[in-house]
């Protein structure tokens, strides 16, 4: 299968191995679009899943990942301020905010049963941003980046499978740089999905971050 991604002439990298991460890199691999997956742990831990997912994608360190001319942040909430903080200048490059702004509780812990966390149940908690939203935070950590917003408001299983019931997924992203927008519409069009466009960061980051964004975890299918 060719790599699409020629077509595009730019490098991605992926920052984050768990749920988000790896199924995006799946979402890549499956149309040959290629990309260096990192995590904290380094290298030699994703050995299985880029093993798992072919010569497409490759691991590296969260550096070289982050070198990339688009850059998908996903990893926790709490890990961005410590795994940001440690990168070098962004030089107008793409960061796709993939995040949200929520804590994941111990199974057990008394914050797990808290009453007045409507979010308990489903083992999350929605983190205080004192009033702003989480792409304008995360635009603070990333000085010198094009932002996007995406990857962030479906369950992210879903992310390999961009066609069901007759259909295809819509996938929802925002942005205030039009060239930047243009360019990870062409990367989630590739990998399947109708890409639609919320507008700026300040209007789409809020309607489609969970865990309270009026299109969060809403499954919309194309016919």
């Amino acid at each position: 299968m060719p790599h699409i991604q020629r077509k595009y002439d730019m490098t991605i990298g992926i920052i984050g191995s768990g749920a988000l991460g790896s199924n995006v890199a799946r979402a890549l691999a499956k149309v040959g679009m290629t990309a260096i997956i990192a995590n904290k742990r380094g290298p030699a831990s994703l050995a299985a899943l880029v093993e798992e997912l072919g010569e497409t994608i490759t691991a590296g360190t969260v550096a070289e990942a982050a070198s990339a001319d688009m850059v998908l942040l996903a990893m926790p909430w709490v890990a961005l301020e410590d795994v940001l903080g440690d990168l070098p200048a962004w030089d107008n490059r793409i960061v796709i905010d993939g995040t949200n702004p929520v804590l994941f509780l111990e199974s057990g812990s008394p914050e797990a049963s808290d009453p007045t966390n409507p979010l308990a149940a489903y083992g999350i908690k929605a983190v205080d941003l004192g009033g702003t939203h989480s792409s304008a935070v995360v635009a603070g950590l990333v000085p010198g980046a094009r932002v996007v917003k995406a990857f962030n408001h479906l369950d992210v299983n879903v992310l390999p499978e961009p066609k069901t019931a007759g259909g295809q997924r819509v996938l929802f992203y925002s942005g205030d740089n039009t060239d930047a927008k243009a360019q990870v519409r062409a990367i989630l069009e590739a990998i399947g999905f109708v890409a639609i466009d919320l507008g700026t960061l300040d209007v789409g980051g809020p309607l489609a971050s969970l865990p309270f964004g009026a299109l969060a975890m809403h499954n919309f299918v194309r016919i």
